[in-house]
């Protein structure tokens, strides 16, 4: 996991579409009509301080990304860290590399985060439970909550003991 410079956004934006095709399964992702989908706050990662996009490499291989920003989704609280976005190419899943991503970035911003993950996508509750839970050696169970007409769950822990 490396940060992205603002020059690898087209990268970026490249593999963001990707993650939002995967989403359309769960969520209603609508393609816009020039067949790409579209992530209007990805220009705001180089250029808001509490913004931080990342690109994940496996062996010298690009694998996905990461996107995490200072300021909850869920709440006014402006202080915790939130896991906006996380991609990891399926060629690369189930081999442990997430887990290793998320405790490295985790680690990297010591202290309060949430991870929100739609209520239909049963595979990441169960992966962000067990990263979390890996990393906090504790079980975080996920309090349910709606935004903007949507299911979601909300995962919320501190990772400072794990700094």
């Amino acid at each position: 996991m490396v940060p992205a410079a603002a020059e690898q956004a087209p990268i970026l934006a490249n593999l963001l579409q990707l993650y939002a095709h995967d989403f359309s399964e769960v969520l209603d992702v609508e393609i816009g009509e020039d067949g790409r989908f579209i992530y209007k706050q990805l220009p705001l990662y180089w250029t808001d301080p509490d913004r931080h996009p990342f690109l994940i490499w496996v062996d010298g291989k690009l694998a996905g990304f990461v996107l995490v920003k200072k300021g909850s989704e869920v709440s006014p609280n402006k202080n915790v860290w939130d896991m906006s976005e996380f991609f990891v190419l399926r060629r690369y899943r189930r081999r442990g590399i997430g887990t290793e991503i998320t405790h490295k970035v985790w680690r990297q911003f010591p202290g309060a985060w949430e991870v929100r993950v739609t209520q239909l996508n049963v595979s990441a509750q169960h992966f962000w439970a067990s990263a979390i839970s890996e990393l906090t050696g504790d079980v975080v169970l996920p309090v349910p909550f709606e935004k903007e007409g949507e299911s979601w769950v909300l995962f919320s822990f501190d990772s400072k003991s794990a700094a």
